[in-house]
């Protein structure tokens, strides 16, 4: 490791430097910044090109620059861990979406405040429905054991006459619960408004019922003795925020397209007699090239942009099939915006991620799961099929993939998975929406 440099010999840097010109990091002979987070999508990931990403790792590449170092992640699954590692030395900064919170204030040094959220109430919308204090007292409410939530709420319950009862866990993370209460196991729980924002797209059926708290910063944390590297970011973070590149980050991460509603099925059909034939030439002929069949890559491309030529995401992705830039390079793909390139690229996608499952599956079986890992990755695709045999089930059988696919999402099983988290039920519900717009497609083309 990594930035530890003792009190005096800091005082002597600084006083020998002004404003403008301020000191070299001593890194101990390494040139890397070391971060401690956790494994999340309002933190850090692997995409479904493999590559590191979350909102922590593109703020991470940004101050790492700045101060001349590789920035390398090391992930823990609690948050005690985090500050257990800045304190044991074994990384130089507490990088999770942390809460600025007195106790953690008085045992390590605070970083830049780089964003504010809420603590909020969620619960399924056809369930228990709490606008007060009072309310809570009527609710059965679980959260991540040692979080901030559950100091809030200990907060909340002091200052009542009938304390509240909650549940705290330390198996399952702020990502998990909130899709237990979508799945209705769980009545409710409260979790930051960024990760809520995030998961609603995913969980439409999760509603907020109330605030617990106001506004709260969200800090980097370092360990006690890091006074010039808190000093370093300071001045990064001034420089961050007069950029556009915080705007960028931020943007890329919070903000989402509006809600497509995947089940209306009055609007699909309309789309399927006006929108569709300008571009079901160019369907017929990509799919006929990579000997794919032509419903289902007209579907996948409705499920990816609602046959939107020019769609394009915050995260980047572009098009009819929705390429990432790497992927529109890697299939020389020019202008993922061009409707003709785009979906013959998207084919071409398709059709690479189907010869990457074995020969011998069944057709339909390895469409199921290329479509799968068109939408998750195909590392993530790779976890799965390892826990599908762990579990006694095929890995190259849909049915029995589709069980295992939401695993992924829960740290008892994604924390000894080579690539970690990943939203592991998007694809199940990625491939039965492509399959039942296949059926209606079927029916209105004929």
């Amino acid at each position: 490791m990594f930035y530890k440099i003792s009190f005096i010999i800091t005082c002597l840097l600084l006083a020998a430097c002004s404003d403008e010109e301020l000191p070299t990091p001593n890194t101990k002979n390494t040139n890397e910044l070391v971060i401690v987070s956790r494994n999340a999508p309002t933190t850090w990931y692997i995409d479904k090109e493999g590559n590191q990403a979350g909102f922590e790792y593109d703020l991470a590449v940004s101050y790492a620059k700045f101060l001349g170092l590789k920035p390398r992640f090391v992930i823990k699954d609690t948050i005690s861990e985090l500050f257990t590692a800045l304190e044991q030395g074994t990384a130089d900064i507490a990088a999770a979406g942390l809460t600025v919170m007195p106790e953690r204030s008085d045992r390590f040094l605070l970083g830049p405040r780089y964003h504010q959220v809420q603590q909020q109430v969620v619960c399924h919308r056809n369930g228990k429905n709490p606008k007060t204090i009072d309310d809570l007292l009527e609710v059965e409410l679980t959260v991540v054991k040692d979080s901030s939530y559950s100091k809030r709420l200990n907060e909340v319950s002091k200052s009542k006459e009938a304390p509240l009862n909650w549940e705290e866990t330390g198996e399952h993370s702020t990502e998990d619960l909130l899709e237990l209460v979508y799945r209705q196991k769980l009545e409710c729980t409260v979790a930051d408004s960024n990760i809520i924002k995030i998961n609603r797209r995913h969980f439409p059926a999760l509603e907020i019922t109330m605030n617990l708290t106001e506004k709260q910063d969200i800090a980097l944390y370092l360990a006690n003795d890091a006074l010039e590297l808190q000093q370093r970011l300071t001045t990064w973070h001034q420089e961050f925020n007069q950029n556009t590149e915080a705007k960028k980050i931020f943007d890329q991460h919070y903000a989402f397209w509006d809600e497509f509603d995947y089940v209306d099925v009055s609007v699909f059909k309309r789309r399927i007699h006006k929108r569709l034939p300008k571009y079901k030439k160019i369907f017929l002929e990509a799919a006929e090239r990579y000997n794919l069949p032509a419903e289902t890559l007209i579907a996948q491309s409705y499920q990816e942009s609602h046959w939107e030529p020019d769609a394009v995401s915050p995260t980047g992705v572009k098009g009819m099939m929705m390429l990432t830039k790497p992927t529109a390079r890697e299939l020389n793909v020019d202008n993922r915006l061009d409707p003709e390139q785009s979906i013959a690229g998207g084919a071409h996608y398709l059709r690479n991620m189907m010869q990457r499952f074995k020969d011998d599956i069944p057709d339909d079986d390895k469409l199921m799961l290329a479509l799968a890992a068109y939408n998750i990755g195909r590392a993530h695709m790779h976890d799965a099929q390892i826990l599908a045999r762990e579990k006694g089930l095929s890995p190259h059988h849909w049915h029995d993939m589709k069980q295992v696919l939401p695993l992924l999402s829960q740290k008892k099983y994604y924390k000894n998975l080579k690539y970690g988290y990943a939203r592991g039920a998007e694809p199940v519900s990625y491939v039965q929406n492509i399959r039942e717009y296949e059926h209606i497609l079927l029916r209105e083309m004929n």
